[in-house]
């Protein structure tokens, strides 16, 4: 079975929950890779890339649990990428460490209309000698701004604000707001935006495979796999 950082997150949470996580669809026998049914598994069209930016996830709570997680996409792509749970007085200090590297200028990613008058908001990545490393806050809208506003450590980090003018291709969970897209989703706008275009367009691919056998799965759909193409 592959492994990532997610994947390994998903277990120690698993294993520190004092109960049963449920999932909507906790009954239907799954991959423990991709977390898809078992006859939509799509482990085997995985193929990781190679990219000079790499991502740092933090994410809320069950979020590592649950099967419509888009997270685990980037490090199915991204083997470096890197996936911490969120505290607000207590973080991994594997996670501080990451976050004063000096082999990459790390930006935190959320939206400028949300951050403080006195952060330093970027709308696109600046010239810069070093990679950049992209800190995502992964979880639902409420919890990500939950994230942002409380957690100290990352106040000293510039903020990044991604404006994605497609629309989401995202349907498995439903949007607080039109406009707002998933993690993989900002993931590979923001590798785009760094040059790493290969590494974007495997992570589309990659979540559209993921999209159409994850809906696919569910009861009341019809089982129709779609291949995507790759383009260079």
């Amino acid at each position: 079975m592959r492994d990532n950082a997610v994947l390994r997150l998903r277990q120690h949470r698993l294993e520190r929950s004092t109960r049963p996580f449920r999932a909507r669809g906790c009954r239907v026998v799954r991959c423990q890779h991709c977390l898809l049914p078992v006859t939509n598994c799509l482990c085997d069209t995985i193929t990781p890339h190679s990219a000079r930016s790499r991502f740092c996830l933090i994410m809320f709570d069950t979020e590592p649990l649950k099967p419509s997680n888009t997270g685990r996409l980037i490090a199915d792509i991204l083997p470096d990428t890197q996936a911490f749970l969120w505290s607000r007085t207590e973080p991994d200090p594997a996670l501080l460490a990451a976050l004063q590297t000096s082999d990459y200028q790390p930006y935190l990613v959320f939206l400028a209309d949300e951050a403080e008058p006195s952060r330093q908001v970027l709308h696109r990545l600046p010239d810069n000698a070093k990679p950049p490393l992209f800190v995502l806050l992964d979880g639902t809208w409420p919890e990500a701004r939950k994230m942002f506003r409380k957690s100290p450590y990352l106040d000293a980090l510039p903020i990044l604000s991604l404006a994605v003018e497609s629309l989401s291709r995202y349907q498995l969970r439903e949007a607080s707001s039109a406009g707002q897209h998933c993690t993989a989703e900002i993931a590979a706008a923001l590798l785009q935006q760094a040059g790493d275009n290969g590494a974007s367009q495997g992570l589309l691919n990659h979540f559209d495979s993921f999209r159409q056998r994850y809906l696919a799965g569910k009861a009341h759909r019809p089982v129709q796999i779609i291949s995507s193409t790759v383009t260079a």
